[in-house]
């Protein structure tokens, strides 16, 4: 009966660990994936604008301003533009 009683004990402390290691997941480390795919998908769908070069000639494109394929270009702060990795 102890070792029933033993087992029990592990398999519910077992089960915990797991459903604390899924909620860790599912609210912590879940929202940045999808947030990455959500921005990735978005920018490969995106018109972007050229690498342009800075004051010295040389470019510097690590981010460009994008827009959203088919929507008229909105300039300004309320704009719809965002910001894309520079993949050439």
């Amino acid at each position: 009966m102890k070792q029933a009683t033993g087992n029990l004990n592990s398999t519910i402390v077992v089960l915990v660990a797991i459903g604390v290691l899924i909620a860790f997941f599912y609210y912590t480390i879940w929202p940045l994936v999808r947030t990455n795919f959500e921005q990735n998908s978005q920018c490969s769908k995106a018109i972007c604008d050229p690498c342009e070069e800075d004051a010295s000639g040389k470019k510097n494109c690590d981010f460009v301003t994008c827009y959203p394929r088919g929507e008229e270009h909105i300039e300004g702060e309320n704009g719809n533009s965002f910001q894309c990795v520079w993949k050439g």
